[in-house]
This record gives C-alpha cells, sequence and structure tokens, in this order.
C-alpha cells in the first residue's frame, strides 16, 4: 500500500473540495462574511448576485436548499458548514470508489468513477447511460440524452453521481444520506478535470489499495479497513496541525483530528485474538480455531489453586453462544477494530456450525457494536461493517439491517416542550416514569460531543422510552407547540438507541482511545474529568482505561493500546490500584515507535488485555518490545517471543507506588527491600513557577552584568535593589555533571509576584544541589549546581542533609540509576518523586565521591571553554599558547593549526577521562546492585556530553570572540567579561593629552601618547593590546570602505594574537574551516561575516524554547547588501542609530556611488569585452544597492529622530523589536516595512 499517494490524495481532496465548495457557495451569494438577500423574488424563484458579480436564478426547491443552508451558516459557522459539506462529499466518493472496485456496486453493478476498461477516463456509467437499470424517470433521460448530444459530460457525471447517491440512500442510510438538500447544491466535481478529485482518487491511488482480494506480503487483506482508516487519518492531517499550531484550548470539534491515530494491524489482531478469541477457546476449547490467530498468547502455566479459580471462569465462558458475545469499541474511528473482530466473529460462528450468510447478519445484529465522538467517523465505520458483512453475504445491503454503530450525539436541540405530547397509550404511572427518567437521559447527553463515550449513562428502562416516543396524542393539542414533532420523535429515537448502547454492559471491550493530555481540556472537558474520572483525570487514554472497565461484565475482556505513561508514574497510582483489581491477562511495552506515523519518542505505547476478575496470584505474560524502533521489528520481536515475561501482578505492590515494572529483576527488586529511599537522604522539594517567563526570566547574556548576583550563599548577601537578577536553572538540554547555566530570573519582589515560590522554602534559595535534565532518553543527566541559584519547577533537585549528595550524584546519572528510573517512570519526563523513590544501597562512597568531583571539573572545563558561560575567560585557541610556551616561543610566528591541535588533544583528554569515569561509576554500582547478568558498564560516545574539538565550530566561536574584543565586551589583556552593561568610558579612554588622568582606585596618572586606547586597572592605566572600538559601530561591506572595516580589524586582531609572520598563513587555515566562497582568505572571511556570522551569532545567543537573543546587533538594508553594521547592544544609547546614518550609512552610499561612477566609466572606455561585461555587473550590482539604501535612509532616519532608548533589563525581544517594521511612505503605493535590523 502506498501510503504517500493516499496522504496526498487525502489532503489535496480536502483542499479541493473546500476550495470548490466555498467556491459554488459563492456562486449562490454566500461568502464567509456575509449571506446576501435576494435582488429579486418572484412566487416560486429569487434572484440573487455570485460573487463573480453575475446573476443566478433559484427555483423554490433550491430557494428552500440555500434558506437551509444559511440557516446552518448563522448557527455554526460558514467554515464549519463548509467543512461538513467537504467530508460528507469526500466520504462518498472514497465509499463509491471502494465498491465499483470491489463489484459491490447496488442496484446495478456499473462503475461510477472509473472504467472497468483499463486506459478509459470515462467512467462506464456515463458511457452507459441513460441504458442503466436504475428506473430512470423520463425527465431524468431527457435531461441525460441532451447533456450527451450537447457534450456536457462532467454536468452529465454529476447528475448521475448524485443519482447514484440517492440510490445507496436505499442500503446505506448511515453514509448516503438523502442529497436533495444544500449539500447537493454545493457538490462540483468532474471526471474530465485531471486536478480535480476524481480524476485525482482514480489514477493516484492504486486500484488494488481499495480490492478486498488484494493481498499482502504476508498474505494479509491490504484492501478494505486498511484504506479506509488511512484515508480518515490522512483527511485530518491539516486540521490536526492547525488545532497543534493555535497553541490554545482544543474544542469539541478538533478533538477528533487531533486524536486520531489508525490502529497497526498486528496490534488490532493482537487485541482482537487475545480478548474474544481468548473469551471463546477458553469456552469452547478448538485448537484448530486457535491456531488460525498469529498473535494469540497460550495462558501461563498457573498454580492449581489459581487454576482452579480460571476453571470456574472458563465454565461461565462455555455456556455462551455466538450471538451471545457483545463486543463494543467506544473510540471506533473507521472500524478497523470493528471489521476485524468481524472476522474473528465469523470463525467463532462457523465454528459452532453457522452459515457465513446467516452468521454475518446475527453479527451486525448481536455482537458488534461501536461509538465515536466524530460524525465522519461513525459514517466510516457504519460503512466499514457492512461491506465486511457484504463480503459474506452479496445480499445483505439489502436486508435492512442496521449496524449499531453510533456517533455520539448531544441532546442540546431537543425541543423538551414536546415531551408532553408523547406517550399516547401508556398508563399515566408509565408515563409519568419515561417523562423523569427521559429527562435525566437528555439531561447526561447535554453537551455530549464535549465527553464522548466517556459519559456514564444510566440502564433506563429503553422499553418504556421506545413506546412513549413510538406515540404522540397531538389531535385534540395542533398548535404552533406542536411544529415539528415529528423531526423530535426520530432525535429521541436516535438517542435512545445510542444511549442503549452507551449503558449496556458488554463481554469484550477493545479499543484504541484518544490520547489528549489534560493541558488541551476545554474547561467543560477539565470540570467534568475532575468530577468523573479524578484517579485518570490527566489524560483522555486514562480516563477510557477507567471507562472500559466500566463497560466490561464480571469476567468479560478489555484490550487496548494506550500511552504507557500509566504503568509507572506516580500521578497515576490510584488508576494502578484500580487496574491492579483485575487481572492483567498480557500486556505488550510497545514504547516509541508502535506507530511508522509517528516519529520521535514522545507518543510510548503498551497494548494489554484485562479481564474483570482478581485473582492475586495469577500470572500474567508480559513482552517488553521497547527496544524494536519500527511497527515491523515490534510485530518481529512478538512473534519471536522476545523479551517475554511471567509475573504475578502482586510483585508489583512490593515497590514504591505499584509501578507495572514486570521487567525488573530478582536483585532490582531486591534493592527496593534492603535499601532506603532516596528522600530520606536529600532535601528536595518542586521548583519555582514564574507564571510569566517573557517578564520574569532572561538569557543572562542579555543583562548589564552588574545587576547580575552571581555565587551568593544567602539570599541576606544580596542587595535586591542593585543586583535583582539571579542564576535560574530552568532545566534545559542533555548534559551531564556541570553546565546549563543560561538563565537568570527577576528577584526584586522576590517570590511575592510569582504564581510558585513559597517564602517557606526560603532557606532553600542559593543552597548547592544536584538537578538533572527533565527530559531523558538513554541516561539521566544530572549536573553539580553551587551556590547561588534559584530553581524552575524542570530544574528541581535534591539538596545534601546527610554527605551523601555526590554519592547520589553519581548513582542517578549510572545505568543503575536509569534501571532505578525505568521502574516508576516509562515516559520521558524525569519527576522529583520518581527519584526519591530509588532505593540507595551505599558502598565504595569514598571513590565515588572523587569520581563525580572530578567528573564535575572536568565538565566545568568544558562549560567554561565557551562565551555563553558566565565563567568564560578567554578563547581556547590562545589559552592554549601560554599554556604550551615552549612549543609558541616566538610570539611574532605562532601557527593557528598548531594551537588547534593543542586545543583537540586537550578535548580528547577532557572526553576520554570523562567517559572512562562514567565506565567506572557504572561498574561499581552494578557491582553494589548485584546487577552484573543486566547490565554492562560501557557509555557509547554519544552520552559523554563534553565537546570535541570541532574546527569549524571553533574557529566560528574565535571570531565571535574577536568580535567582542573589537567591542570591549572581552580583551586581550584581561580575562572574562570587560564591558558588559557599564559606561565605554568607566574602563577605556582614548588618550588626548600627553598625560591622561588617573585610574581606579587613585592610582597615578601615567604619560601616554595621543590617540591610543588605555585601560583601567587599580595600578593605573594601562595601553590596550587591541584597540576597542570606540563608536560602537562596526561596518560590514561587501568591499572595504571604511578603516574600521571588520574584515580589516579582524586581520588586525590575528595579527596581534598569532603575530604578524603566520598572518597569512592563519588567514588561510580560517578560511578554509569557514568554507564560504572566496578566491582569497580575505574573500571568504568578508563573505562569512556577511552572509553567516549573524547567523550563528543568533544561534549561538539562543536557548531552546525561548528563541534567539543576540547581543550583536546587525544594522542590515537587505538582500542587496548596501549596508550592514555591527553594534553591542550594552553600548547601545540614544544617538547609536543616528551615528550609524551620517557616519556609515551616508558615506557607503558616496563610496558605493564612486565605485559605480568608476565602473561607469570602465563601460564607455573598456577595450576587453570580459572587462566591460565585469563592470556591467558592477554597476547592476550598485544600482541595486543605491536603491536599496535610499529606502533604508528614509527608514533609519526616522528612528534616528526619534533616539529610542533601550533598558537592558527588558532583554532583546522587548529592545529589538524597537527597531523593526519602519513605514515608509511609497508614492501612489501602499507604505513599506522596514526593519533596521536582520531578522531573528
Amino acid at each position: 500500500m502506498n501510503k504517500n499517494a493516499i496522504k496526498k490524495f487525502a489532503i489535496d481532496a480536502r483542499n479541493k473540495l473546500i476550495a470548490s465548495v466555498t467556491d459554488k457557495a459563492g456562486m449562490l451569494g454566500i461568502t464567509p462574511d456575509n449571506c446576501s438577500e435576494a435582488i429579486t423574488k418572484g412566487a416560486d424563484f429569487e434572484v440573487y448576485k455570485t460573487v463573480a458579480g453575475t446573476e443566478v436564478t433559484l427555483n423554490k426547491k433550491q430557494c428552500e436548499q440555500r434558506g437551509k443552508l444559511v440557516d446552518q451558516i448563522h448557527a455554526r459557522g460558514f467554515e464549519a458548514v463548509v467543512e461538513e459539506v467537504a467530508y460528507t462529499w469526500f466520504n462518498r466518493i472514497c465509499a463509491i470508489r471502494f465498491m465499483e472496485v470491489n463489484d459491490y456496486m447496488y442496484p446495478v453493478r456499473v462503475r461510477v468513477l472509473s472504467s472497468e476498461k483499463e486506459g478509459k477516463n470515462e467512467p462506464d456509467v456515463v458511457t452507459m447511460a441513460p441504458d442503466i437499470d436504475w428506473n430512470l424517470t423520463d425527465k431524468e433521460r431527457e435531461e441525460i440524452i441532451d447533456a450527451k448530444m450537447n457534450n456536457r459530460l462532467d454536468d452529465l457525471f454529476r447528475m448521475l453521481f448524485i443519482k447514484q447517491c440517492n440510490l445507496l440512500h436505499e442500503v446505506l442510510p448511515g453514509l448516503f444520506e438523502e442529497t436533495e438538500d444544500y449539500t447537493e447544491m454545493l457538490l462540483n466535481i468532474s471526471f474530465t478535470n485531471e486536478d480535480d478529485v476524481i480524476r485525482m482518487l482514480v489514477d493516484g491511488i492504486d486500484e488494488k489499495d481499495f480490492n478486498i482480494a488484494t493481498v499482502d506480503e504476508d498474505g494479509k487483506a491490504a484492501g478494505q479497513v486498511e484504506i479506509i482508516g488511512w484515508l480518515y487519518q490522512y483527511y485530518n492531517t491539516e486540521p490536526k496541525n492547525k488545532a497543534f499550531a493555535k497553541k490554545a484550548k482544543i474544542t469539541k470539534e478538533e478533538v477528533p483530528a487531533v486524536t486520531q491515530l489508525f490502529t497497526p494491524d498486528w496490534i488490532v489482531r493482537y487485541m482482537v485474538e487475545n480478548s474474544l478469541g481468548r473469551m471463546w477457546v477458553e469456552g469452547h476449547p478448538d485448537d484448530e480455531l486457535k491456531s488460525k490467530w498469529k498473535y494469540y498468547l497460550d495462558e501461563a502455566e498457573q498454580e492449581e489453586f489459581v487454576q482452579q479459580e480460571l476453571d470456574k471462569i472458563k465454565a461461565e465462558y462455555a455456556t455462551l453462544k455466538p450471538e451471545d458475545i457483545k463486543l463494543i469499541d467506544p473510540c471506533m474511528g473507521s472500524g478497523h477494530i470493528l471489521v476485524y473482530a468481524f472476522d474473528v466473529f465469523m470463525q467463532i460462528y462457523e465454528n459452532a456450525g453457522w452459515s457465513q450468510r446467516d452468521a454475518a447478519q446475527s453479527i451486525i445484529q448481536n455482537n458488534i457494536y461501536g461509538l465515536d465522538i466524530d460524525d465522519r467517523a461513525a459514517q466510516l465505520s457504519y460503512f466499514a461493517v457492512l461491506m465486511k458483512a457484504r463480503q459474506y453475504d452479496r445480499r445483505i445491503l439489502t436486508r435492512g439491517i442496521e449496524p449499531n454503530v453510533y456517533a455520539v450525539q448531544e441532546s442540546n436541540g431537543i425541543n423538551r416542550s414536546q415531551l408532553k405530547y408523547f406517550g399516547a397509550g401508556l398508563t399515566e404511572e408509565e408515563k409519568k416514569t419515561a417523562l423523569i427518567q427521559l429527562e435525566g437521559f437528555l439531561n447526561t447527553l447535554n453537551d455530549a460531543k464535549e465527553y464522548g463515550s466517556l459519559l456514564n449513562v444510566e440502564d433506563y428502562d429503553w422499553g418504556i422510552f421506545g413506546r412513549f416516543v413510538e406515540n404522540t396524542d397531538t389531535e385534540s393539542q395542533i398548535s404552533f407547540d406542536t411544529y415539528g414533532l415529528d423531526e423530535t420523535a426520530e432525535q429521541l429515537k436516535q438517542l435512545i438507541k445510542i444511549g442503549k448502547v452507551m449503558a449496556q454492559k458488554y463481554e469484550v471491550v477493545v479499543t484504541n482511545p484518544p490520547y489528549m493530555g489534560g493541558s488541551g481540556f476545554n474547561s467543560r472537558l477539565s470540570e467534568f474529568s475532575q468530577k468523573k474520572y479524578p484517579d485518570s483525570k490527566t489524560d483522555l487514554f486514562a480516563m477510557f482505561i477507567e471507562k472500559c472497565m466500566q463497560y466490561t461484565h464480571i469476567n468479560g475482556m478489555s484490550a487496548m493500546i494506550t500511552q504507557q505513561a500509566w504503568m509507572t508514574i506516580s500521578s497515576y497510582e490510584q488508576l494502578r490500584i484500580k487496574v491492579l483489581n483485575k487481572d492483567i491477562v498480557s500486556l505488550i511495552q510497545l514504547g516509541a515507535h508502535a506507530f511508522d506515523e509517528i516519529s520521535g519518542e514522545i507518543v510510548q505505547t503498551a497494548s494489554y488485555v484485562f479481564r474483570r476478575s482478581d485473582i492475586k496470584e495469577y500470572i500474567a505474560i508480559y513482552k517488553k518490545l521497547t527496544d524494536f524502533k519500527s511497527e515491523r521489528k515490534k510485530e518481529e520481536a512478538f512473534l519471536k517471543n522476545n523479551n517475554e515475561f511471567y509475573v504475578k501482578k502482586i510483585q508489583f505492590s512490593y515497590l514504591p507506588s505499584s509501578p507495572i515494572a514486570f521487567w525488573i529483576s530478582q536483585e532490582l527488586a531486591n534493592a527496593y527491600l534492603k535499601g532506603k529511599p532516596m528522600a530520606e537522604y536529600v532535601d528536595s522539594f518542586q521548583g519555582i513557577i514564574t507564571g510569566n517567563n517573557d517578564k520574569f526570566l532572561r538569557f543572562w547574556a542579555e543583562l548589564d552584568i552588574n545587576k547580575i548576583s552571581f555565587g551568593s550563599c544567602s539570599m541576606n548577601q544580596i542587595d535586591l535593589s542593585r543586583t535583582y537578577w539571579i542564576p535560574y536553572n530552568k532545566g534545559g538540554e542533555f548534559r551531564k555533571w556541570y553546565g546549563v547555566q543560561d538563565y537568570v530570573v527577576y528577584w526584586k519582589n522576590g517570590p511575592d509576584d510569582k504564581t510558585r515560590g513559597k517564602k517557606g522554602f526560603s532557606n532553600y534559595y542559593l543552597r548547592e544541589y544536584v538537578a538533572w535534565s527533565y527530559t531523558v532518553s538513554d541516561t539521566i543527566a544530572t549536573r553539580y549546581y553551587p551556590y547561588g541559584f534559584l530553581w524552575d519547577v524542570r530544574g528541581s533537585g535534591i539538596m545534601d542533609k546527610s554527605d551523601m549528595m555526590l554519592y547520589l550524584e553519581g548513582l542517578i546519572s549510572s545505568r543503575v540509576g536509569m534501571s532505578l528510573f525505568r521502574v516508576s517512570n516509562s515516559t520521558l519526563s524525569c519527576q522529583v518523586e520518581n527519584i526519591l523513590q530509588f532505593p540507595v544501597l551505599v558502598g565504595n562512597k569514598a571513590k565515588v565521591d572523587n569520581i563525580v568531583v572530578e567528573n564535575n571539573i572536568i565538565s566545568k572545563q568544558d562549560w567554561d571553554s565557551f562565551e555563553t558561560s558566565w565563567e568564560f575567560k578567554r578563547h581556547p585557541l590562545i589559552s592554549v599558547i601560554s599554556q604550551n610556551r615552549a612549543l609558541f616561543d616566538d610570539t611574532t610566528d605562532i601557527d593557528l593549526a598548531e594551537c588547534y591541535s593543542c586545543w583537540e588533544n586537550e578535548c580528547n583528554e577532557r572526553f576520554n577521562q570523562l567517559k572512562a569515569n562514567e565506565e567506572e561509576l557504572n561498574r561499581i554500582f552494578i557491582d553494589i546492585y548485584g546487577l552484573q547478568d543486566e547490565l554492562t558498564p560501557e557509555v557509547e560516545d554519544k552520552d559523554v556530553t563534553v565537546r570535541k574539538a570541532d574546527l569549524q565550530r571553533d574557529i566560528k566561536n574565535q571570531i565571535s570572540y574577536a568580535v567582542g574584543c573589537m567591542f570591549g565586551r572581552y580583551s586581550l589583556d584581561e580575562e572574562g567579561l570587560v564591558l558588559a552593561g557599564q559606561p565605554f568610558e568607566a574602563h577605556f579612554f582614548e588618550a588626548s593629552a600627553p598625560v591622561c588622568g588617573t585610574g581606579f582606585a587613585v592610582a597615578p596618572g601615567a604619560s601616554v601618547p595621543i590617540g591610543e586606547f588605555y585601560y583601567k586597572t587599580d595600578e593605573g592605566v594601562k595601553k590596550c593590546t587591541y584597540n576597542p572600538d570606540k563608536d560602537n559601530i562596526i561596518p560590514i561591506c561587501d568591499e572595504e570602505y571604511f578603516s574600521d572595516d571588520i574584515v580589516s580589524r579582524f586581520c588586525e586582531w590575528v595579527k596581534i594574537v598569532y603575530g604578524e609572520k603566520s598572518l597569512e598563513t592563519n588567514l588561510d587555515f580560517i578560511a578554509k574551516a569557514l568554507g564560504n566562497k572566496g578566491n582569497t582568505s580575505r574573500e571568504v572571511i568578508r563573505n562569512y561575516f556577511l552572509n553567516d556570522f549573524f547567523k550563528d551569532h543568533c544561534n549561538t545567543y539562543s536557548v531552546t524554547g525561548s528563541g534567539k537573543r543576540p547581543i550583536y546587533w546587525l544594522f542590515d538594508s537587505g538582500k542587496q547588501n548596501g549596508f550592514k553594521a555591527l553594534i553591542y547592544m550594552h553600548r547601545y544609547d540614544a544617538d547609536t542609530v543616528g551615528r550609524v546614518r551620517t557616519d556609515y550609512l551616508h558615506r557607503a552610499q558616496k563610496y558605493v556611488e564612486t565605485a559605480m561612477q568608476s565602473a561607469q566609466y570602465t563601460i564607455d572606455n573598456a577595450t576587453s569585452a570580459s572587462e566591460k561585461s565585469k563592470a556591467t555587473k558592477a554597476v547592476t550590482k550598485y544600482t541595486k544597492q543605491l536603491a536599496e539604501m535610499k529606502i533604508y535612509d528614509e527608514a533609519i532616519a526616522h528612528v534616528a529622530n526619534q533616539r529610542i532608548e533601550i533598558d537592558l533589563d527588558d532583554g532583546v525581544k522587548a529592545n529589538y523589536s524597537k527597531f523593526q517594521g519602519v513605514e515608509v511612505a511609497q508614492e501612489g503605493k501602499k507604505a513599506l516595512k522596514i526593519d533596521l535590523l536582520a531578522k531573528i
């Protein structure tokens, strides 16, 4: 099956149908904004103006249809109605395609969308009309002949298609409702247009994918349900993406799209065979029948007293006849589970001696039930079940048998004032009972689309309901109140059918429920979940686990596939207790990648079968397939009986919070008996929730460094009026031992203005502690945080109270720690309570402590080697010079390549030592916990989180450091940050007289040459080795127009750092590492600054989930590279923009004008064609640049005149936006919006 083709068709078809329906509505004078009134009205006609400006005349019937359409739009909105009409026709088109391919068409087996003749585009129905046995009226025949005579083949096709739909209404009313309504008016299809939905379907999807006779490579049927299910899922692709993208609560209309997920076929078979199949063969043993079920799991060998209990249950099963077994899928989607259940039921019936024809009828009437929240899904399930029955009974469609599959409907629209007219023929007592119960039933179904089959419907007296609704008494009471009584009766009858299905108990429940966390619930669903499902309220799937147990008879079976989180995490402990009061018959832990359609690790699932019995010592079968990374590999592993476990549920009660940790060894289980929980060794609590991260959190580099309190041990040490930003651990990337210190939190008002940050915890503030990355994969990334931090809910951790912090840091980060974590949590999120439950066995503590300390130091050295650390001192490609003086003895001739080799060796030593240390920790803890038979100490390179040298990355970082030196953020004379918020003059000055002032601390003055830059120290002023830029503006041009051009300044920096002799060699080395275009090293470096430097800078100064925070801002005129200049935001003042304009932009314009004149002179006087061509290209470039700079100048002038101030406390986002979207007027045109700064 070509799923790509199916997906493409479904998505494209939805868009085509919506566009087509919208266009047809427009031709009726209906748009998204307005339903126009008739411009002319007659006795039996009305005239409307179309969106095309023409007029359309509608007859009486069409006017009625249009009126109903307008009513629906006013009630539900234009978009919702158009969506409904589109999917209605989509379902019908796909259904007809399925029926024609399988030769199921009614009443005549003739193809409607295609032709049996290969290569023929004209559908057979068009070719054969009017000679088709459709009981055509004379008028219809005349219309067909007229359309053929005048070659209006698409009109004919549309007419015949609608006729076929009306004929199918006779046998499939649940899908083909009568089309003589507004949906018919809005249908516009063509078979001649290759881009229309019909041809897209017929030509785009291989016919064999619809054919039930098609088998796949495993011999399984590949047609029918597969294609219907995938079409439904893929049709919902864009609505699903749209719902998630809006980042708001999910509405009831969106729930079907965002939760729809087609269940893999092998998992459906596992669930049905081990629930329905098991129930039958345990009561009616038959090895031949059981052998047909590929995924059936034989029961584990049980102890004698358990077997006696099981025999009682099997004796009960033995009394069941095939027609006694009711199976429901309460979240049926497109009917995949129901259709396979139909096949298994058929095998059961045949085993009991039934004919296929009689069995097919009985299965529909007695065995299969389905519910869904989505009308579209119910239509497809209805169709799928009947098509499956048609496979066994050729006349099933004409027998008038309706499947018991329904979309849950709301009672909101019922006219309750009319209930008093029902119940004719009942006694007054019966009528009173019926009214009371019916009112309660209707109350339950109020807003039912919010809750679907999760609703708890009482088992009312459905018989009296039926008699009550069947007869009305209006003969003596005909009035306005009784108008629409028949419609109310039909609505009530439908609701009663649905209610009965929702209320009754079932022998078997099988489903794949929706997965949606509580954060997506709207207010009604949230309130409902807390009230009705307090133990499972955090996700729809968990609520359905409870509901499916409620749907099941005593000793009945429920089979599900859901997220696996309920098995282990603490928030589901009460739900687990309920589950463990039933019997788990079998469970497959699938983990991630059980659905090939879902990439990544987020959706991790388990499939299982429960029996509503409680035998404490029952041994269930478990399979762990989490290591297999695709649907197919998991299926293969299942069939090979890989990773199979046999466990009594009572064993789970010995573990904290009773996780379904079936895979743990006896040795690991013993640790919980021998060890103390980690909670006894440490203090811990949940972290702070600011309530508004945009307001309270900053990336530290955005701020004035002097307003951040680093390294404080106590709040009493901090003057919050001056240093009110405090380092803040917010979790972050996967990194072990040390680092991920990106954020600071605004704490001027303490915890008072935060959502959560209780004052009662203040004695824990700023203490050293160990935290970990909130998201885990193969290991838990613990990190040591020194004194001075506050912490977010995702940065929670443990604080020492027994000299055990380092030991516990080592344990958590080890492979043993990961095994312990998985006992209590099978998700990707590491919660504090999971860690506190670890059983701690202590051994070899001194050695563990020493290794952990060394690991923390190694990781800190790595973290501080990059400028995103606030303890960064100097770029490592410079630091290695002083560390290797014997190698670099000639400071005028230092080879940068050799510096890089030194750095590479340093990185490798760190990496290898850390890897060896981690493996040693693993060995120690594996021995302590006795897990030598199940764990190995080896650590993969990918899990070692210090960085190896990377030539391009490290050269780019070096360039960034050089730019920092240009702005005075860094200095070749001083380590660490120099200017990061304080005024330039507070640290640097340019000599303007032979003797200049004093340094800090009233140090004596110094005699200095005029024009040089100096920096102030406690010992007096000192000459700068490399001068910082005085005006905080560094131009980046495609040619060297300015004396402080960034490329020339960078070359000067390289010469000073590595010496003049090796300058060209080093520039070549840098250029090669960068890999940009250019004929010379300087050209390569220039192209890097022009095209890539700012992008790299934004990526360096960014935090996952919070966006980019560049501290160097790029003034950028546009794509033509007319003008670019960098500034340092910490040195910005109100006159910076004005200086950029007058001192640089205007001068750049003059330079470009001069260059263009020179190029034009060359064109006028050139003797060689190549010279002339080159000059012509230059003139073209300069022309575009000047035009770009002209518009840019108008924008920058507007901002320069405003003299905008910025406040570093506001951060990059707020300040950067002040210079974006400047409007520039254009004569006769809409104003242009110009960004002064490059977009981030």
